[in-house]
């Protein structure tokens, strides 16, 4: 087995975290990430991490891990999916919380997102769970862990479960897509990498952010467009269009973990056809609830972190 390589030193440093962006070769791209390790809260969180390594592909998964040094030894790890042109600040402001509660809490880029390589094998949500899962054997044995995964990485996980049922005790999606319902009120998503200024990239991830993203405009910050514009920059997975098939719903009757959903109760994907998620959701044999966070979208853990963090505590303490 190939020893996990450990990067705790680049964790902390904000400068080298920069260098290791895969895209970030050009002025353009230097200053849509820079302001990102300039922010207090963003460096707060980093900060607190260790940075790892695992093989994939032809590079490295990369990883981050919360709360080592305080973890419950009796808790299982919690791991968590990023969404769709993510990274691990996707939970930036769940991190922290998350770890307080005796956790320890493992986070990748997924691959060919942030500043983890390429899967091997393809381009879309399928190929996933193979590289992840052989970093968690390195990581963690064959310890399971309680797994959470947002939108695009909601599907990864549901997958993952599927393929590697042993690995995960409960599973908890949020906002993912893969049931093969479409949005009430398509959402049209802007174009934005021919644009010659960081100003006008941003203005188009600020409306980005508005149509998909966040429901409260109040919470289209700074911090969220400057987390938008890095992470939309790192994306390196074009094409992906399973998330508008049946694949999770599919593949719910082998799911054998116990089953939470989460959504944003203004999330496009779910608005107005919550009913139809209700039907969808019983095929797997231990579902067991489908809960809304008010007042949110699609981000949800970003824009009501409070009350999503509250509702994934309690998650986590339900009985198995």
């Amino acid at each position: 087995m190939t020893s996990v390589t450990d990067s705790s030193a680049e964790a902390s440093s904000e400068a080298s975290q920069a260098s290791q962006a895969p895209q970030a070769s050009d002025a353009s791209e230097a200053s849509q990430l820079s302001p990102l390790f300039q922010n207090v809260d963003y460096a707060q969180v980093l900060q607190a991490a260790r940075r790892v390594h695992t093989p994939c592909g032809a590079g490295q998964l990369v990883w981050h891990i919360w709360g080592e040094q305080d973890a419950n030894s009796a808790l299982p790890p919690l791991v968590l999916f990023h969404g769709g042109s993510g990274s691990w600040t996707h939970w930036l402001r769940n991190l922290l919380p998350l770890a307080a509660s005796g956790r320890c809490v493992y986070v990748p880029d997924l691959p060919g997102f942030g500043d983890s390589a390429l899967p091997p094998g393809g381009g879309d949500v399928d190929v996933m769970p193979e590289p992840l899962e052989a970093g968690l054997k390195q990581l963690l044995g064959d310890t399971p862990c309680d797994l959470m995964g947002f939108s695009f990485g909601g599907m990864t996980a549901a997958l993952l479960a599927h393929r590697f049922p042993a690995r995960v005790l409960r599973l908890i999606l949020v906002g993912a897509p893969g049931f093969g319902i479409e949005p009430l009120v398509p959402f049209k998503l802007k174009g934005w990498r021919h644009l010659p200024s960081a100003e006008q990239q941003l203005a188009v991830h600020h409306h980005n952010l508005q149509a998909l993203m966040l429901h409260n405009p109040a919470a289209i910050t700074p911090l969220a467009c400057q987390l938008q514009a890095a992470n939309a920059l790192r994306d390196r997975m074009p094409g992906r269009r399973l998330s508008r098939t049946d694949i999770l719903a599919r593949a719910l009757p082998e799911i054998q973990n116990p089953l939470y959903v989460l959504y944003g109760d203004q999330d496009p994907f779910y608005l107005g056809q919550v009913g139809l998620y209700k039907a969808a959701l019983p095929a797997a044999a231990k579902f067991r609830a489908l809960r809304a966070i008010q007042a949110s979208g699609h981000w949800a853990q970003f824009e009501q972190a409070e009350a999503f963090n509250a509702e994934v505590l309690s998650i986590l303490h339900d009985t198995l």
